[in-house]
């Protein structure tokens, strides 16, 4: 199976897995988090132009997990995270990096971070190494174990 096949089969599966949970996932600490790990995915290579914040931004709009939350709300916290990481980006993820530890205390909610980097990073077909490591790292954040998600 080629590399563009199995990045897309692994965002597909995770993203039903994601809506399986739909319903647990209405928490302000996974809305939050989920922002951040967008953002961090997003600008994971130091830079985003607006091509990729418009991409990212319509993900967010559109993604059913995230229909729990007001799409307008979650644009606001997305910008305000990638503001942080444009403006200097390794001060701005330690602080996004923070944002995603809040979900932490629930390990379904965690998970669902993750795999919600997951989506966004492959949603262009590309899950490319800086992608990878920067949800490595929020892995480490969550105290969750990286191989559990093939990172």
């Amino acid at each position: 199976m080629a590399l563009w096949d199995r990045i897309k089969e692994s965002a597909q599966t995770m993203q039903a897995q994601l809506e399986a949970k739909k319903n647990d996932l209405k928490s302000g600490a996974f809305r939050d988090a989920s922002m951040a790990m967008c953002a961090l995915v997003a600008a994971a290579d130091g830079t985003i132009d607006p091509a990729e914040r418009q991409r990212v931004a319509y993900l967010i709009a559109n993604n059913e997990v995230l229909q729990n939350f007001l799409a307008e709300d979650l644009q606001r916290r997305f910008n305000d995270h990638l503001n942080k990481l444009t403006a200097d980006f390794e001060l701005g993820k330690v602080s996004v990096l923070q944002e995603v530890a809040k979900a932490r205390k629930k390990p379904a909610e965690a998970r669902a971070v993750i795999q919600l980097g997951i989506v966004i990073g492959g949603a262009d077909g590309d899950f490319d190494t800086t992608e990878r490591a920067v949800v490595r790292e929020a892995c480490y954040a969550l105290n969750l174990p990286p191989h559990e998600f093939d990172l």
